[in-house]
């Protein structure tokens, strides 16, 4: 959202997921809202950002065979 407000979209969830949603706001003394914020947060993050875990695995990856995957390439 560009001018920091919110916006009000229909959703729908299981009744098991609003369940266990509702249950983990309420252990928390958060209202729901605030969790759904948090996890739609979570899933954007982690889909507009590589994991650290597999960057390193990467770069370790290509550190050990990177002349062989140039030669791959060819």
């Amino acid at each position: 959202m560009t001018n920091g407000g919110s916006e009000k979209p229909t959703i729908q969830v299981s009744s098991e997921t609003l369940a266990k949603l509702r249950a983990i706001a309420q252990s928390e003394g958060r209202k729901l809202q605030a969790l759904i914020d948090e996890a739609v947060a979570d899933l954007i993050q982690k889909r507009q950002q590589p994991r650290a875990n597999v960057m390193a695995s990467y770069q370790s990856s290509h550190e050990k065979f990177g002349l062989l995957y140039k030669k791959l390439a060819e």
